[in-house]
């Protein structure tokens, strides 16, 4: 394994279409995790989910979440983001991130229809700030 630089997970992160699968834990302790959309800021990941989804439940009671990001192909790769979790429910600010997200994976033209569908009534964004970052390339274990 090789690990990567800031420079380095930053754009790996942040290109094509990988999605995070996102890590919560259920109120009874059991594990849930979940492939999400998802825009960089920074060094802090956004999604959008639904207030009452479980992701969104877990996350208001318990912020501490995990998000890993993997190349699926040889040669492996994966970030790893353990932090906290902040729900953003400004509707405006909800249909904004919807669209961003939108737009990276269904592309432009379908990024407006996307964004609406997945913001709304009942729908919050959510920023994970980085607690700690594993980065690793050319995994082979």
């Amino acid at each position: 394994m090789t690990p990567m630089t800031r420079d380095e997970y930053r754009a790996f992160v942040g290109s094509g279409t990988r999605t995070a699968k996102l890590a919560t834990t259920r109120q009874d302790g059991r594990p849930h995790a979940v492939p999400v959309w998802f825009v960089m800021d920074g060094d802090d990941l956004l999604f959008t989910t639904g207030t009452q989804s479980v992701k969104g439940r877990t996350i208001r009671r318990d912020p501490r979440v995990a998000a890993c990001v993997d190349e699926e192909r040889p040669p492996y790769a994966f970030v790893l983001v353990e932090g906290t979790a902040t729900i953003i429910s400004d509707p405006d600010e909800v249909l904004d991130l919807a669209t961003r997200c939108a737009a990276r994976y269904m592309g432009e033209d379908l990024a407006a229809e996307y964004g609406m569908r997945n913001s709304g009534e009942g729908k919050i964004a959510v920023r994970i700030t980085p607690s700690k970052i594993v980065a690793e390339a050319a995994v082979v274990e």
